[in-house]
């Protein structure tokens, strides 16, 4: 009987193209699984949920600047009228 190799679990990504890169990774490596790897599948998805709240943060967070970006220009242009 040979036992299971583990996934180690990585550190959190800490930009928003890490965590993207592992989400890609990750849904690659399940989609291309014949069989589910259940002794691996709580670290992949653990890691997965970390990797989407960074990109999730960061996507609000350049939403957020945008909507004031975009406000602040609104106000310039409607003062010049």
């Amino acid at each position: 009987m040979t036992t299971p190799i583990r996934k180690r679990k990585k550190a959190a990504p800490k930009t928003f193209k890490a965590a993207y890169d592992i989400l890609k990774t990750n849904a690659a490596e399940l989609q291309q699984q014949d069989e589910p790897d259940i002794d691996n599948l709580m670290t992949t998805v653990e890691e997965s949920i970390a990797a989407y709240r960074i990109c999730e943060t960061r996507i609000n967070a350049v939403q957020q600047a945008l909507d004031a970006a975009f406000s602040e220009e609104n106000k310039t242009v409607a003062s010049e009228s």
